[in-house]
């Protein structure tokens, strides 16, 4: 048995037939399988896991189904056993002799002469066409108005640039804005600091504290938004210190450290 013959008919027999589909296809190449495995012997046992697993097939009832519909349509014989411990019987038919031989392009019994000058004349006729339609295999096609678009900008390799399509230099002042954009906020210098605080008369003591405050949270503003301009918030420190310095503002002490009215001075040679 020729296996190659037997499949190629198989496939050309599948491509008319409208009821079958890939899971059809998928359960006769696993029934095949085992069919190979048997030495193409008539019939076979076949175990119904075991061709599930090889065709993919997950359903037992759609598995039923595509072995009914094969043996209906001629695919196979099949002869199923109700006995679960025996397994079902498949007669695989072979197909290698209804394969159709190829047919010739053209008679043997013309003339010699006859030929040469057709396969010319054809030959001369068709020649612009196959330079137009490369292709792989037989039955693949491609779009000839793609091979004359390719044709015409083959034939003028070098066209001359026109005054509109002369190179014009980027423009880098966009460019810089963009870096300026993406480099973000760089803290000051404690010394920037120092000398923007007394630029607009105040001690450089805020200055220190406005430092030490911001640049321990990481510079964010409130605690969650990071600083964008550290000359407006350190505005916006020197406007809000008056409302702690001014008006009586102090420093709440505990009382802890006095709940006994003692003396620290004591002397412990006087009797009690």
């Amino acid at each position: 048995m020729n296996y190659i013959r037997h499949l190629t008919a198989f496939f050309e027999k599948v491509a008319p037939d409208q009821v079958l589909n890939p899971t059809h296809i998928s359960l006769y190449i696993a029934l095949f399988q085992f069919w190979n495995f048997n030495r193409f012997r008539n019939p076979i046992s076949i175990s119904r896991d075991e061709i599930m697993r090889i065709s993919k097939i997950s359903s037992k009832a759609t598995y039923h189904k595509c072995l009914k519909n094969l043996h209906a349509l001629g695919y196979i014989n099949y002869q199923p056993s109700y006995n679960p411990f025996k397994g079902s019987q498949v007669y695989m038919l072979n197909f290698s002799d209804e394969l159709k031989p190829v047919s010739r392009s053209r008679s043997n019994t013309e003339p010699p002469g006859r030929q040469a000058t057709d396969n010319h004349c054809t030959t001369s006729q068709t020649s612009t066409e196959q330079a137009l339609i490369p292709s792989v295999n037989s039955i693949n096609n491609t779009n000839p108005l793609n091979n004359e678009n390719g044709d015409t900008q083959a034939s003028d390799p070098e066209q001359e640039i026109q005054p509109d399509q002369q190179y014009h230099p980027p423009d880098t002042s966009k460019e810089k804005k963009l870096r300026a954009k993406k480099k973000g906020f760089t803290p000051p210098e404690l010394s920037e600091l120092k000398e923007y605080f007394r630029t607009k008369d105040y001690p450089e003591m805020e200055a220190d504290k406005f430092y030490n405050y911001f640049s321990s949270n990481g510079w964010l503003v409130g605690g969650k938004t990071p600083m964008k301009d550290w000359q407006a918030a350190a505005r916006n420190w020197i406007l809000n210190t008056p409302k702690y310095n001014n008006h009586g503002y102090t420093t709440p002490t505990s009382d802890r450290t006095r709940n006994l009215s003692t003396t620290t001075g004591k002397n412990y040679a006087e009797p009690l």
